[in-house]
């Protein structure tokens, strides 16, 4: 099976356990902190690892989780290194967070600028998206400054990515003159 379907079957069952129980938002709490927690390298490779058994993998687990995190999470910890699956935690942590807000309407979006932009440029952002249904009415933005685009915007919804930066423009530039042949006569 597939690491994708993996992922997506967990995170669901957690969140629709964590639905049933009314601890949804202690249970996103922890998710998130364990993605940010996950970040560490040491700590990815010990989940990744076949040579660290499951009993030692568990009891770290344990040293760092219990008390800290919400009894349902840490309990969908220990189903999770039971059933040997904790290389997945991951992609299951990310896959509960994208679940999550698709449940509750929240659109991520990430907008990539050259400069920083203020605040009321993504208010501005915020209210065309809302009013071309691309996104739903709550929207988080993640914002990147990425000097390369020279100029112009990135945003990315999803899947789907609006590109208007100067620099793709210079590159449509640059390609239709190389594919000209009536310029390249010259």
């Amino acid at each position: 099976m597939s690491v994708i379907k993996v992922a997506s079957r967990y995170a669901k069952s957690l969140l629709d356990l964590a639905k049933e129980r009314k601890e949804l938002d202690a249970v996103l709490k922890d998710i998130q902190a364990f993605r940010e927690m996950i970040e560490n390298r040491d700590l990815l490779l010990l989940t990744k690892s076949p040579i660290v058994s499951t009993d030692k993998k568990q009891s770290i687990f344990d040293e760092i989780f219990k008390g800290k995190f919400n009894q349902l999470t840490t309990s969908f910890f220990d189903i999770i290194l039971r059933k040997a699956r904790e290389s997945y935690l991951p992609e299951i942590a990310h896959e509960f967070i994208r679940q999550y807000n698709t449940l509750k309407g929240i659109s991520k979006v990430k907008v990539i600028t050259a400069t920083e932009i203020s605040d009321q440029e993504i208010e501005a952002i915020r209210s065309k998206l809302i009013k071309s249904d691309v996104t739903d009415d709550s929207i988080e933005f993640e914002k990147e400054v990425d000097p390369s685009i020279i100029g112009g915007l990135i945003i990315k919804i999803g899947d789907k990515l609006y590109d208007a930066s100067v620099q793709r423009k210079l590159n449509e530039f640059r390609k239709e003159f190389t594919e000209n042949e009536y310029v390249k006569a010259f």
